[in-house]
């Protein structure tokens, strides 16, 4: 059963090291993602499950302790998904196979990377890497098979919103972005599965929105686990919507 959720952006931005001299601009932002990590740890649960978007060939699970770094961003900077140990990859209780620690797609290197700012002991954890172009559907049924595999299940969800929102952003102005971001945030802040569940997947795709498919698998996972939202942080520096939600 899921019992908290905490949705988060997933720029490498978020990492001081990558953002060298722009790195106090998303202070606040780094602030709203701890909260949100926090309201996880206070949730007890047995098992975290790390979800984020992932090209095709990073999709798939990712064991407790898997390595990831930001090189690609020129940054020696490495990270784990949780220290390795009697929880790692062949103990997965959600995920199943995939004990191989395999390296993590950038969304969950920054996930890793925000676990391990918040210094995060409060249950074993695995990984999953999602996206285009999987159908709402199935990311629906994954979230429901992560929260019915323990008895209390956590889920830190990854992603950014549009990438849209001003003619300086990575995918240009679109006038569809800021309502797009508007109906997220709002189905983040009442927890609206629903609303999240008929985000329109061509739309995002346009959009760049790459949390479609991490915030349909909360969707699946919280259906009918009666939680309650807050948003702590809505705003779009460099053109990028980033949103930060808790789920308890």
């Amino acid at each position: 059963m899921l019992v908290s959720a905490a949705v988060c952006p997933c720029p490498p931005l978020l990492v001081p090291e990558v953002a060298v001299g722009a790195a106090p601009e998303l202070d606040e932002l780094r602030a709203a993602c701890s909260d949100a990590i926090a309201v996880l740890a206070a949730s007890r649960p047995d098992r975290l499950v790390v979800t984020g978007p992932a090209e095709q060939r990073a999709r798939g699970p990712y064991a407790q302790g898997s390595p990831g770094s930001f090189r690609g961003f020129g940054v020696g900077l490495e990270v784990r998904l949780g220290s390795p140990g009697t929880h790692g990859g062949e103990e997965s209780q959600v995920l199943g196979a995939g004990g191989q620690q395999r390296e993590l797609p950038a969304s969950l290197a920054v996930g890793a990377w925000l676990l391990a700012q918040a210094g995060w002991a409060a249950a074993p954890l695995e990984g999953l890497g999602v996206g285009e172009p999987l159908a709402a559907e199935r990311c629906i049924e994954t979230g429901r098979r992560i929260a019915e595999a323990a008895p209390r299940v956590a889920l830190l969800t990854l992603g950014d919103a549009s990438a849209c929102r001003t003619l300086k952003a990575p995918g240009y102005y679109d006038e569809r972005a800021a309502g797009f971001d508007a109906t997220v945030a709002e189905a983040l802040r009442t927890a609206d599965t629903p609303a999240l569940a008929d985000l329109d997947t061509e739309l995002a795709a346009d959009l760049q929105a790459v949390g479609r498919a991490p915030w349909q698998v909360l969707a699946g996972a919280a259906d009918g686990a009666d939680l309650h939202g807050e948003l702590l942080y809505d705003a779009a520096p460099y053109g990028v919507g980033y949103l930060v939600a808790t789920w308890s």
